[in-house]
């Protein structure tokens, strides 16, 4: 809304022009989404705290996270707020994949907030339940993928790009649907597996929506598409602005969530901002490219279904726990050791990511 009528006062005033380039409008975003973060922030710790909605730490983890119990929860609240009202401000509103991410964003977010409240108001230690969480999570990105699969303007709705090849396109045709929904509900519920410890999710999110921010730019501009030779998709490159709105917003929750963290994200943040990559994915065909950005985010859920699979056939554990933060943190290390290498795995397969763009 800003934007446009910043930049409608242009022939008034030459220098508001400069409101029509994606990356001066993505430098506001995250700039705006950072602030507004460290702004909310204490008010909403504060009224959290006071109203109870505090976390519930499980007996059988890492000793050390005890003292974590009475912490702030549903922190996400303050992500979702700076990335909307970021949004509102400096995204081009009319860009159709503009509102479908924070459809996506909202929707993840909702789900995650209805669990969370089970859980924390309602003292339901299962919060909500596995048909209705996956059925919501499923039902959510049917529309999304319905949204994209009969978008008119969008030629390659069913392609998947291979990355390192520089035609590396397969056609999926129906198989598109059912696959997109798996990337959706596997981004999502692999960040919620991931926000473990502290600042641990969001730090690798940041990192990961930093990367994608990069090749979102690039495949939506024509002139830095052909030089790199990668499928340029018209419209996309709005999207820039979320990734700066999501990177930003992210930072912002960091302050308060890095160790020891003064609150915690909670379903509505972890699965909202899940939901977001993978929708952004989908929609700009990194899927498979996701996959090596957010190697962090695979390897923690693999850990959770290795570890249930090997229980259930067995009767062993391969981890000491999982998901496998907490394997590390019983073999002794450091929560704080934990997150910073995580973190610097996480920047690894970013540069990797963005290697695949001369790798073709």
């Amino acid at each position: 809304m800003l934007y446009k009528l910043l930049y409608s006062m242009h022939d008034v005033f030459s220098p508001f022009n400069v409101f029509r380039y994606i990356t001066f409008r993505t430098t506001l975003a995250v700039i705006t989404a950072l602030v507004l973060s460290l702004m909310v922030g204490p008010w909403v710790i504060d009224r959290l705290k006071k109203i109870s909605i505090t976390q519930q730490i499980r007996n059988d983890g890492p000793q050390t996270h005890i003292k974590k119990s009475g912490t702030p929860t549903m922190g996400g609240i303050i992500i979702i707020f700076s990335i909307i009202v970021s949004m509102l401000m400096w995204g081009d509103l009319g860009n159709m994949y503009v509102w479908i991410m924070l459809f996506s964003l909202v929707g993840y977010g909702g789900i995650g907030l209805i669990d969370d409240y089970l859980k924390v108001v309602k003292k339901d230690t299962k919060g909500l339940r596995a048909c209705y969480k996956f059925g919501a999570q499923i039902v959510l990105a049917l529309v999304i993928v319905f949204l994209l699969y009969k978008n008119p303007d969008d030629p390659y709705s069913s392609l998947l790009i291979v990355p390192f090849f520089k035609k590396g396109l397969i056609y999926l045709g129906w198989v598109y649907i059912p696959f997109s929904i798996i990337v959706m509900i596997g981004a999502s519920n692999a960040v919620n597996l991931t926000d473990g410890i502290d600042g641990l999710a969001v730090g690798l999110v940041s990192i990961a929506v930093l990367a994608n921010l990069i090749l979102v730019y690039i495949s939506g501009n024509i002139n830095f598409a052909e030089y790199l030779q990668v499928l340029y998709l018209r419209g996309t490159g709005e999207l820039t602005v979320f990734c700066g709105a999501m990177f930003g917003a992210c930072l912002g929750f960091l302050w308060f969530n890095s160790y020891p963290a003064e609150i915690f994200m909670g379903d509505i943040g972890s699965l909202g901002l899940g939901g977001a990559l993978g929708t952004l994915a989908v929609i700009t065909k990194h899927e498979i490219v996701l996959a090596v950005v957010g190697g962090i985010f695979v390897v923690e859920t693999l850990s959770v279904v290795f570890q249930v699979l090997s229980f259930r056939l067995t009767g062993k554990r391969i981890f000491r726990m999982a998901p496998i933060h907490h394997h590390f943190e019983l073999k002794g290390w450091h929560e704080s050791k934990v997150i910073v290498r995580f973190w610097i795995v996480g920047i690894m397969l970013a540069l990797l990511s963005l290697a695949t763009l001369k790798l073709r």
